[in-house]
Parts: structure tokens; C-alpha cells; sequence
């Protein structure tokens, strides 16, 4: 897993929703590792409506889809996989449900301590963050960038960078081994989503040429 990891904003406009994710699964479904559903907001009805139209979606694109949180919805839907955060069950029982083959990404926060133990709870991934200040989730702490640099040395699944992402300040990250950068606003405010895929997939293109 490596390049863009595209997390949804939590809209109630579902076609506008879906709009914008497949502009930027047309920009670059080849750059795109991921795409997370993520509506903190939404009841039942609208998760499932949504989840399921993005999961339709993702699969013409051949992107792999999750969702946040709602290990009970991944299963009704067939998704992908689910991410969790250090509030939601925990990596081994979400594993544990879900079996052997789907994605299980974990929220580690700026705690090389709790990734390696996500990893060896059977993680497919672990995302670090915040970098930076988000305009989606407010963070009481900055995880600094010299973190990825000792996760090189012990995780061994793909590492994911969040919050407040841009391809510019994406870059010394992407630079440092960051497999994957979760951007949300960066994407789906963007005033051209097939130039902001484009930046985005770029920061991997050129550690890959180098």
C-alpha cells in the first residue's frame, strides 16, 4: 500500500459525495491506496446509504474501500476493511472478527509503543498523526516528523501520515518512509481534485525514481 489515502468529510450531500471521490479516483486510481469512509456525524441510515454507493464506486476503480470505525457495517457491506481508533475496539478483536483478509488499519496517534503492538495484533497498517493542525480533527498534541524515522527501525506494515496534510508539507514525511498521506480537505476542497491527486501521488512517484 503506498500513494494517496483518501478519507471522506463528513457530507450529508451524498452525490455531491460521490462526485467528488470518483473525480479523484479518475485523477488516479492507480495512486490511490485507499479510501476511507468517514462521517462521524451520520446515523445508521445515511453510514450504510453512503458506505454502500462509495464501496460500488471504489470497486469500478479497483481501489480497496473501508470504513471508519463501524466494524458491523464493513461486515454487512463487504467492504474492504475498517480503521479503528484508540477509542474503538481493539486491533486483535477487530481481526479477530473480521478474519485473516481484510485491511485493519489502526489510529497510533504519535505512540511508536502503540503501533508496534496494533502490528503485532495483526494491523495491516498504522497511521501517525497529527503533523499538523487539521481543519477536520483538532489534535492536543504534534507528532513530530523524527517519529517515522525510529518506526522504520520496527514496524514492518505500511505507515500512514495524518492530519492538516498538503503535497507540501506531505513531502519531507513521504521523504522519511511514510507509505501512505491521509488527506481529506486537501482533496475534496480543493479547487482542482484531479491536481491535488496528482501533487499527492507525485511525493510517491519520486522517492520511487530515486
Amino acid at each position: 500500500m503506498q500513494g494517496l489515502y483518501l478519507v471522506t468529510p463528513n457530507w450529508d450531500d451524498t452525490d455531491r459525495l460521490l462526485v467528488i471521490t470518483e473525480q479523484a479516483l479518475q485523477a488516479g486510481s492507480d495512486n490511490i491506496a485507499l479510501v476511507q469512509y468517514r462521517h462521524k456525524d451520520a446515523g445508521p441510515a445515511q453510514r450504510l446509504e453512503q458506505a454502500t454507493a462509495l464501496l460500488a464506486l471504489c470497486r469500478r476503480y479497483g481501489v480497496p474501500f473501508i470504513v471508519n470505525d463501524f466494524v458491523d457495517l464493513c461486515q454487512q457491506i463487504d467492504a474492504d476493511g475498517v480503521h479503528v481508533g484508540g477509542t474503538d475496539a481493539g486491533v486483535a478483536a477487530v481481526r479477530s472478527q473480521l478474519g485473516p483478509d481484510k485491511i485493519v488499519g489502526a489510529s497510533c496517534y504519535g505512540d511508536l509503543a502503540l503501533a508496534v503492538a496494533a502490528q503485532d495484533d495483526g494491523a495491516s497498517y498504522v497511521a501517525f498523526g497529527g503533523f499538523y493542525p487539521s481543519l477536520v480533527k483538532q489534535y492536543d498534541f504534534v507528532t513530530a516528523p523524527a517519529l517515522l524515522d525510529q518506526a522504520r527501525a520496527v514496524i514492518r506494515v505500511p505507515t500512514v501520515v495524518i492530519g492538516g496534510m498538503t503535497p507540501e508539507n506531505a513531502a519531507p514525511l513521504a521523504a522519511r518512509g511514510a507509505d501512505m498521506v491521509a488527506a481529506i480537505t486537501s482533496v475534496y476542497q480543493a479547487e482542482s481534485v484531479a491536481q491535488a491527486v496528482h501533487a499527492f501521488a507525485a511525493l510517491f512517484f519520486e522517492r520511487t525514481a530515486q
